[in-house]
C-alpha cells in the first residue's frame, strides 16, 4: 500500500476567495456535467477483426444519435448512419434507436429500440435490421427480450414471451425453436436473482458457428414472490416478482442445446446435485458448450465439457475453497468473465486467486495446468485481449499501486511482460479484441479524464488525443474545486486503510469543520482510488464547509484475497470497524471536530450506514441511510448465500449482522430514505428496522419515494429533493 502522500496542491485562502461558487444546491446538481467533461467516443464497436471502430455522435442539428466509422490508419472519420435519413418502415415517423450490435462480418447492423424496461439490466425492445450493403431497414420482431445476429450473418434468433425463435435474414422465414414456457417458466430468458447477481441479460448464445444454440431454461414455479406498488390510483397495482431470500428455494435452471438447422432440442447431463450454472462458454472445438457449475454457496466449482449434439458431458475442471467464496466475474471492475476460451485454440484460461491474488492460469481442454501467466503480489482486474497468433494476452492489473490500474501484455507462457499506460492514476481501457488498438480514459486526483487512441506497437504508441478536457481544467480554475487527498494509515487493530478526503472551500486550518463519512464498502467494490473527483455535490457539501472523506475497507477488492475475503460470512462487522476506525483517525485533526461526524451510503453502503452507528456508538452524530439491508435474511440468495453461507449454517453471523440486533444502541439522528417499489432491496428492510427502532424508543426520520425503485430517485424533481433531503439534515445537525 502506498505510504501517507498528499498528491495536490493546494490554492492560498486569497486565491480560493476569488473563485465562484455554487448559487445554490440545484445550481451544483445540475451543473454536473462541466466537471465529467467530454468522455470522448462513445458506444464504441470495434470492426474489420478490430482495425476499425464505430462509435455513436450526437448530431446537434437533428438532435439525433449517428454511427460514425474511424480508421486510425488513415486516420478518417466518417458517417456511416444517421437516423434522420430513415422512418420506420411502413410508417413516415423518424428512427430513432436505443442501441445497436453488428454482425460478426460487419454486414449488418441489429438496432434495438422502444425499450421498455424489465430489470436493471433487461427489458423489451423492438429490433430492426440494416443491410449496409442494400441500406435497407426492416422490422425483424417487436416486443422481444433480445436478439443477436449469427455468426454466419445467416439468421437471427431472439426470446419473446418465453420462448426462443429463429429467423432467416433474406427470407425473413421465422420459426419458433422451443414450446415449452409456462407461467414462470422460460426458454432462454433469466430470472430476477441470476440477472441481478450474475451480472447476464442474455440468457442463451451462438455457436462459432451459427449450427447451435445453448439456453437455460429457468424454473421460478417455487420460488417465492414479492410483491410492491408505488400506491398510485384508487386501487394501487401490484408487481409481483419472483424473488428467493436467503435459505428459501432457488429457481431451478437446465441447460439445452438447439440444433438450429433440424429443430433437435438436448439437454446437458450434468451428473450433479442441483446448484447454480452462472456461465456457459463455447469451445474451439465444434459442438463443445463449456458449461459452469457452482454449489449453492458458491465455494465449490465445477467445469463440464457437454457435447452438442448428444447432451452428454465430463468434468474437466474443479475448485473449492474453505474460507471464501469463488469468484466466476467481479462486477465491481466491470470484468464480466473470469474464465476465457479462445475460439481458436484447445486452451482456455482462468483468473484465480488460489495463491492469495487474482492471476491468469492456463490450462489444455484435459484440464491440465500447462503454465501460470502471471504473479505478483496484485491483482489481475482485467483481460482486454487475447491474441492466440502471437499468443499474447493484454491485461489490467494493480501492480502499480492498488489505487490505480494499468494495461500490460504478457504471453502466453509467461514470458515479455509490457506496460503500456505510463500517467498515474486509473486507467480505463477500451480495447481492439486483436490487442492492436486501445482507447484510454485516464485520470488522477489533479488531472480531469484524458481520453486518448494508442496502438500497442512499440509499447503503446499515441495515435490520438480526442479530448484532455480542458474545459473542464478551465472551469476548476475559475469556481471553487477540492480535489481529493489519498492518506493511508493503520488502525488501532493494525490494518493499513487508504483513504481520501476532500479540504473544505477556503480552508483554514484554525477552523474546525464537520466530517461526513461517504460509504460502500460491499464485497469486491472500491471506494478509492487516484483518479479525478467529479461529484457536484461532493463539491457543493465543500463549499457549505464540510470536509468529505471514503475508506477501502476490509471487504475491498484491489488488494488481494485475505483482505476482500475477511468478510467472509461476517459480513458488516470488520468494514464496520474500519468505518469507526478511519472516523477516529480524522478527527485527530485538529481542523476536523470530533464531535461532528456523519456517516452516509446507499444500498450495501445504507447497510453500513446503519449498522456503522450503532456497532460504534458515539463516533457518529449523523446517519444518512438510503435503500439499506437492514437483515441479510431478507435478501436474495445468490448474493447472500455466496458471502454468509446458508442462514441454518450461519446463524449466529446472520444475526450479527443485522442492523435490528442492536437498535436499541442508535445515538446518533438517523435519516433513511427508501422507494416503496424497489425491486432490488425491498422496503420490508426499512421497516423491520423502523418497527426495531420504534420497540426500542429510538426516534428515526424516515422518507420514503413511492415511484423510485433502488436507486430512490426517479425524475429531475425527485433527484433535486432526495440531495436537499440529505444536504438540509447535514446543515441541520451538524453545522454549529
Amino acid at each position: 500500500m502506498l505510504s501517507f502522500c498528499i498528491l495536490v496542491t493546494f490554492h492560498s485562502p486569497a486565491e480560493a476567495q476569488g473563485k465562484r461558487t455554487y448559487q445554490s444546491l440545484q445550481h451544483a446538481l445540475f451543473s454536473g456535467g462541466q466537471l465529467i467533461g467530454d468522455r470522448g467516443p462513445q458506444s464504441v464497436n470495434w470492426l474489420d477483426d478490430g482495425n476499425k471502430y464505430s462509435f455513436v455522435e450526437q448530431n446537434l442539428q437533428h438532435f439525433a444519435p449517428e454511427i460514425r466509422i474511424y480508421d486510425p490508419v488513415a486516420d478518417e472519420d466518417t458517417l456511416l448512419f444517421h437516423p434522420a435519413e430513415y422512418t420506420f418502415p411502413n410508417s413516415d415517423i423518424p428512427f430513432h434507436f436505443e442501441n445497436f450490435e453488428w454482425s460478426s462480418d460487419d454486414n449488418f447492423i441489429l438496432f434495438q429500440t422502444n425499450f421498455s424496461p424489465l430489470y436493471r439490466y433487461s427489458g423489451t425492445s423492438d429490433y430492426y435490421l440494416y443491410d449496409l450493403a442494400e441500406k435497407d431497414l426492416e422490422l425483424i420482431t417487436d416486443s422481444a427480450l433480445n436478439a443477436k445476429i449469427s455468426p454466419d450473418e445467416k439468421k437471427i434468433a431472439y426470446h419473446k414471451n418465453g420462448e426462443m425463435f429463429l429467423l432467416e435474414i433474406g427470407s425473413n422465414n421465422t420459426k419458433q425453436l422451443t414450446d415449452s414456457a409456462d407461467d414462470y417458466l422460460y426458454n432462454g430468458r433469466f430470472g430476477w436473482v441470476y440477472e441481478e447477481e450474475f451480472g447476464v441479460a442474455q440468457a442463451w448464445k451462438w455457436s462459432p458457428d451459427g449450427k447451435y444454440l445453448a439456453y437455460w431454461q429457468t424454473d421460478e414455479s417455487k420460488v417465492e414472490r414479492f410483491v410492491s406498488t408505488d400506491y398510485e390510483g384508487i386501487y394501487p397495482e401490484y408487481t409481483d416478482i419472483p424473488y428467493p431470500k436467503a435459505g428459501s428455494q432457488n429457481p431451478e435452471v437446465k441447460i439445452g442445446i438447439l440444433n438450429v438447422e433440424t429443430g433437435e432440442n438436448r439437454w446437458v447431463d450434468l451428473n450433479a446435485d442441483k446448484g447454480l450454472i452462472p456461465r456457459i462458454y463455447w469451445t474451439a472445438d465444434e459442438g463443445q458448450l463449456a458449461v459452469l457449475w457452482m454449489n449453492r454457496e458458491q465455494n465449490e466449482l465445477k467445469l463440464y465439457f457437454a457435447d452438442a449434439a448428444k447432451g452428454s458431458s465430463k468434468v474437466i475442471y474443479e475448485e473449492s475453497s474453505d474460507d471464501g467464496w469463488i469468484d466466476i466475474y467481479n462486477n465491481p471492475e466491470g470484468l464480466s468473465d473470469m474464465f476465457f476460451f479462445p475460439d481458436d485454440k484447445q486452451e482456455f484460461f482462468r483468473i484465480s486467486d488460489r495463491d492469495g491474488h487474482d492471476h491468469i492460469y492456463r490450462y489444455n481442454y484435459n484440464g491440465e495446468l500447462i503454465n501460470r501467466v502471471t504473479k505478483g503480489n496484485w491483482d489481475v482486474t482485467g483481460l482486454h485481449a487475447l491474441d492466440t497468433e502471437s499468443e499474447t494476452i493484454y491485461y489490467e492489473s494493480t501492480e502499480a499501486s492498488p489505487l490505480e490500474r494499468h494495461l500490460y501484455s504478457i504471453r502466453f507462457d509467461g514470458s515479455d511482460q509490457v506496460r503500456y499506460t505510463s500517467e498515474p492514476g486509473r486507467h480505463q481501457i477500451n480495447m481492439s479484441p486483436n490487442g492492436k488498438y486501445y482507447i484510454d480514459q485516464w485520470s488522477d486526483t489533479t488531472t480531469p479524464p484524458r481520453v486518448e487512441l494508442f496502438s500497442t506497437d512499440r509499447g503503446g504508441e499515441k495515435i490520438k488525443t480526442y479530448t484532455r478536457n480542458e474545459s473542464v481544467q478551465a472551469y476548476i480554475s475559475q469556481n471553487a474545486y477540492q480535489p481529493r487527498e489519498l492518506f493511508t494509515f493503520t488502525t488501532d487493530y493494525g490494518e493499513e486503510l487508504d483513504g481520501y478526503l476532500v479540504r473544505p472551500h477556503n480552508f483554514d486550518p484554525d477552523e474546525e469543520y464537520p466530517l461526513i463519512l461517504m460509504v460502500y464498502g460491499g464485497p469486491g467494490y472500491q471506494g478509492v482510488f487516484n483518479e479525478f473527483e467529479n461529484s457536484p455535490w461532493v463539491q457543493y457539501l465543500s463549499q457549505q464547509g464540510y470536509v468529505v472523506a471514503n475508506v477501502n475497507n476490509r471487504g475491498s477488492g484491489g488488494y488481494g484475497r485475505d483482505f476482500k475475503k475477511s468478510v467472509y460470512k461476517r459480513l458488516g462487522l470488520l468494514e464496520a470497524e474500519d468505518f469507526a476506525e478511519t472516523a477516529k483517525h480524522l478527527a485527530k485533526y485538529d481542523w476536523i471536530d470530533q464531535h461532528r461526524i456523519a456517516i452516509r451510503g446507499h444500498s450495501y453502503g445504507g447497510f453500513m450506514a446503519a449498522l456503522t452507528p450503532l456497532l460504534y456508538p458515539g463516533t457518529f452524530r449523523v446517519s444518512l441511510v438510503g435503500a439499506p439491508v437492514s437483515d441479510w435474511r431478507l435478501y436474495d440468495t445468490i448474493f447472500t448465500e455466496r458471502y454468509m453461507g446458508l442462514p441454518q449454517d450461519n446463524e449466529e453471523n446472520y444475526n450479527l449482522s443485522s442492523v435490528m440486533n442492536y437498535a436499541s444502541n442508535l445515538r446518533s439522528k438517523m435519516l433513511v430514505t427508501h422507494s416503496s417499489m424497489d425491486e432490488n432491496v425491498h422496503i420490508q428492510n426499512t421497516m423491520q428496522m423502523i418497527t426495531a427502532f420504534v420497540n426500542a424508543g429510538k426516534d428515526v426520520d424516515l422518507r420514503i419515494f413511492p415511484k423510485g425503485r433502488h436507486g430512490v430517485l426517479y425524475n429531475e424533481q425527485s433527484y433535486l429533493l432526495l440531495y436537499k433531503v440529505y444536504t438540509d439534515y447535514l446543515n441541520t445537525h451538524l453545522k454549529p
